[in-house]
């Protein structure tokens, strides 16, 4: 029998521990450099390739070390590392405001009531208004589409929208146009 790599802060302290117990995955976020290391599906530490070569785990008894990933096998099993099955870390971010949609993670929702115009800005901290969704914007030259503009130029120029979609907005940009 293997000894197990968490015996000295292990809290069931079992002969057994290693059959019955642990079932440690490492599943890659960065091919062969970075693992997610769950066990029975839950996180409970990270994996990485150190520039030497050497690995380290790091959970929540402390960082243990192993000289190379055949060490890390016999301490956790043949099938330890997945394949072909990356975690995403990143959780889907929420990129519309009032159903229309942003150029980025919007900040400080808010809808202009007056003005019928859903707001936002880039960063918690901002100032910068811009607002959300597709519109057609008049200048000198003529109409031009816009994706997220900022409210200081919805203010001082003719526009039209917002549109939750850019086809929608083609079709009002065409017949401008042509007007």
């Amino acid at each position: 029998m293997i000894k197990c790599t968490f015996e000295e802060t292990c809290p069931n302290k079992t002969t057994t521990c290693r059959e019955e117990k642990m079932n440690f995955k490492a599943k890659p976020v960065i091919d062969g450099k970075f693992w997610i290391v769950e066990e029975d599906g839950e996180k409970v530490g990270t994996l990485h390739k150190k520039e030497n070569n050497k690995f380290m785990l790091s959970a929540k008894g402390g960082d243990h070390y192993f000289s190379k990933k055949d060490e890390i096998t016999k301490a956790f099993g043949k099938d330890f590392f997945q394949i072909n099955e990356k975690t995403k870390i990143s959780h889907e971010e929420v990129r519309d405001v009032y159903e229309y949609p942003t150029s980025c993670r919007p900040y400080n929702p808010l809808f202009n009531v007056q003005k019928k115009l859903p707001l936002f800005t880039k960063s918690s901290a901002s100032k910068s208004l811009y607002c959300a969704g597709y519109y057609t914007i008049k200048f000198e030259k003529g109409w031009v589409k816009s994706f997220c503009p900022k409210l200081i130029t919805i203010e001082r120029y003719p526009y039209k929208g917002p549109f939750k979609s850019e086809i929608e907005m083609k079709q009002v940009l065409a017949n401008v146009k042509s007007d």
